[in-house]
């Protein structure tokens, strides 16, 4: 039993250790949070391209430390990793859930297909998410693969409001 104990505790300290000190850069302009929720007060401002250090992650927010001040920052604003040299966003910038505002609302981005069920037992898994992120490819990688397949471009307007 003391043995489990001591690997649990293990464990739980590694996978925090996991998130101390990443690196990441932001997508887009955001604000730094006191608390990781939306109506927090903000504590100061991101631009795009800015570069902040990840401490840990708290449902869809990271906590963060910048030159404009510490806090937490939504992770759909973060790119994990070092700075890239395009202006393309990569990545898992699409998927992100956790408690919104201060009230038991979740906000919840880019499902589809999941019932409540799924949603309400799913796990964070970090080697997953760095799976997808291993399969992305470039803006040009992606138009020479479907110039190849001879597709065509279509733009599709916006739904009409309800």
């Amino acid at each position: 039993m003391k043995r489990q104990l001591w690997i649990s505790l293990l464990a739980c300290t590694c996978a925090t250790s996991v998130w101390a000190g990443e690196p990441g850069t932001t997508l887009k302009p955001d604000e730094i949070k006191s608390a990781p929720f939306r109506d927090a007060k903000a504590v100061g401002t991101l631009g795009r391209g800015e570069t902040v250090d990840i401490l840990k992650r708290q449902g869809g927010w990271y906590q963060v430390t910048s030159s404009k001040g510490n806090g937490w920052v939504r992770m759909l604003s973060v790119r994990r990793g070092e700075v890239r040299k395009s202006s393309e966003v990569t990545g898992l910038a699409g998927f992100a859930s956790g408690r919104a505002g201060t009230g038991k609302v979740v906000a919840t981005t880019g499902v589809r297909g999941l019932s409540e069920e799924d949603l309400k037992s799913a796990k964070f898994d970090e080697s997953e998410v760095k799976s997808m992120e291993a399969q992305t490819v470039s803006k040009s990688d992606a138009t020479r693969f479907a110039a190849q397949g001879k597709l065509k471009s279509n733009i599709i307007d916006y739904l009409a409001k309800p």
